[in-house]
């Protein structure tokens, strides 16, 4: 695995742990049981991926990511400010969130549009669990 491919393996981390820290705090923030159930179930689903692509950078002898991005943050907090103004925080998160998807399933997309065949190998089996959580907060943030 080439040095190129570790950085974008560990962007792909960082911007995946971002979603995984803006679950656990909107699940911690909202009332809902129901949200608070499934914002649980998705940071799981994001630990999963993070797992599986910190395996493939430490599996070349690189050192995985271990920090989010300024961005990811960002978002956070401005979904935070966004909550405590609105009448409906869970719908607040939910959009901040499905944002949040967007943002990692492009990520992802593009690593797959990459011309580095190693990079495509490596997160090919984490598509359909990043567009499988994509798909369910945007169905979510339609329904509402």
């Amino acid at each position: 695995m080439s040095n190129k491919t570790t950085a974008e393996l560990n962007e792909l981390i960082e911007i995946t742990r971002d979603g995984k820290r803006f679950y656990e705090h909107a699940r911690d923030e909202v009332k809902d049981p129901q949200l608070q159930v499934l914002f649980k179930d998705m940071a799981q689903a994001k630990t999963d991926v993070i797992v599986a692509l910190e395996g493939k950078v430490a599996a070349n002898h690189e050192v995985p990511a271990s920090g989010g991005t300024f961005t990811g943050k960002l978002r956070q907090v401005y979904a935070d400010t966004r909550a405590a103004i609105s009448s409906d925080e869970g719908a607040t998160y939910i959009a901040q969130l499905e944002e949040a998807e967007d943002r990692i399933l492009h990520a992802f997309e593009d690593a797959m549009d990459s011309k580095n065949p190693d990079l495509r190998a490596d997160i090919t089996a984490q598509m359909p669990k990043v567009r499988a959580c994509h798909d369910r907060m945007r169905d979510l943030k339609k329904a509402q």
